[in-house]
């Protein structure tokens, strides 16, 4: 009788097996299949071979086929087997240690897992819980309110006041009991006081622009206040008087007193067409450099038809029709001094008076140009357009008074008369009187004159 056996498969995981124990597993195998066969009815005789046993399909032929091997010795096949058999049992016993062990991790592991799922679905159910409150400022910021961050600031500053006094106390007991102070805290604590000192620098630095700025704001600021209540004084005292001192129409003066652009008299009447003229005046002044320029006439097309100016360190100059010539003479002693201008077309004769006195003469200024009409007289202030468009630097500053304009050339008598104050003689063409007078400009004034002794030199 044939008997068949079941293919089976085997897997040894084992780092030790080699080709020779895997050959001594099958001779093994074949061995035990032998002994199976000897045991059965069918296979009772033992004719002393041995006989391989093998998996055949069903099938297949049911002989039992059989290979027959050269005889070997028995005790040294048994050996070989029973060393294969300890073999295997040792790395069966190996794998079982092995899988025992990954097992235990296994249910370790699972045990984590299943804690972490419980963990995460806490946390879920937290934050579904905490979902809609309002989320807490958990990182430390600065409250959005400028008290909160005054008040947060304060407390930082406070804090770390703190922690100095902690320090610099822990450096006194250290010093105390000669325990050597942590020098990564003593650098801490210099760099902290340095950063402290710099801060506290700058900030006394802010406060001394601040009030610098502050003090200068407040001077500029009682500077004008003190100017503006003198003028109220001044304009106060001059309504007070209603006039009184104006002993006549003409015994009045006009003041500028600040070199600005914005400060000047304007004579309402204007000149006809002259082929001659006398100029004459009051002036007082001791503006420096330059007294500026106390009169000015300019028509459309010409703003410099008639000018009288001292810029700089120049002579007083008379401008004809922008022509120009050099006048010999001065008045920057602050003082009142009377001065009077003569012109003819013809040859373009002038003269220079001071009070009453001849000063010098010349010729050929603006010849035969007569001086045109329907312009605009200007007391303190050089034209650059009819008008306006007045330049601060060759402004007048001081008093002008007694501003009159012939059509012709006065004689010397009449000159000197009017600067001896014995005679008074006004302007056929412009007169002085207080209603064909304007000023402008905040701090410009209409005042009583004084008494023509007090306007001469020698007094």
């Amino acid at each position: 009788m044939r008997r068949v056996f079941p293919r089976k498969s085997y897997s040894f995981i084992s780092s030790k097996a080699s080709f020779a124990g895997m050959f001594s597993l099958f001779y093994g195998f074949v061995m035990l299949c032998a002994l199976g066969c000897r045991h059965q009815a069918s296979c009772q005789v033992d004719d002393g071979k041995r006989y391989i046993c093998r998996a055949v399909p069903l099938v297949g032929d049911t002989s039992c086929p059989v290979t027959l091997l050269p005889e070997i010795s028995s005790g040294g096949q048994e050996e070989e087997l029973r060393n294969t058999v300890m073999q295997l049992r040792e790395t069966i016993l190996m794998q079982k240690e092995t899988i025992s062990r990954q097992l235990v991790t296994i249910n370790e592991l699972t045990t984590k897992l299943s804690l972490c799922a419980s963990t995460t679905d806490d946390r879920k159910y937290e934050k579904g819980a905490l979902r809609g409150k309002v989320k807490q400022n958990t990182m430390g910021d600065v409250p959005r309110d400028p008290n909160d961050t005054v008040e947060n600031l304060g407390k930082t500053m406070q804090g770390l006041k703190d922690r100095l006094e902690n320090l610099e106390q822990q450096q006194m007991r250290a010093n105390i009991s000669g325990a050597p102070f942590p020098t990564e805290l003593r650098d801490l604590l210099q760099r902290r006081l340095v950063e402290l000192e710099k801060q506290l620098l700058r900030k006394v630095n802010n406060l001394e622009e601040e009030k610098s700025m502050l003090t200068n704001a407040t001077a500029e600021y009682q500077l004008k206040t003190e100017n503006t209540l003198n003028e109220l004084v001044e304009r106060i005292s001059e309504l007070e008087k209603g006039g009184e001192d104006f002993k006549s129409p003409e015994q009045f003066k006009i003041s500028l007193p600040q070199r600005t652009n914005y400060l000047y008299g304007r004579i309402i009447k204007s000149l006809p067409e002259m082929y001659a003229f006398t100029l004459c005046m009051w002036i007082k002044s001791r503006a420096t450099p330059g007294i500026g320029t106390p009169f000015s006439y300019g028509v459309p097309g010409q703003a410099n038809e008639i000018v009288l100016i001292e810029w700089g360190n120049n002579p007083i100059e008379l401008l004809i029709n922008d022509k120009v010539a050099q006048l010999p003479l001065d008045v920057r002693d602050g003082r009142w001094h009377h001065i009077c201008i003569t012109w003819t077309t013809r040859d373009g004769q002038w003269e220079a008076y001071q009070d009453g006195e001849k000063q010098g003469t010349g010729d050929n200024l603006a010849a035969w140009h007569p001086i045109k009409p329907g312009g605009v007289i200007i007391l303190g202030q050089e034209q650059d357009v009819v008008g306006g468009r007045f330049d601060a630097g060759q402004a007048f500053v001081g008093e002008l008074s007694q501003v009159n304009i012939w059509d012709r050339v006065l004689k010397p008598a009449d000159i000197q008369s009017m600067a001896n104050c014995t005679s008074y003689l006004p302007g056929n063409v412009i007169s002085w009187l207080a209603a064909n007078v304007e000023v402008f400009g905040r701090g410009a004034f209409k005042r009583p004159l004084e008494m023509c002794q007090e306007r001469l030199p020698n007094n």
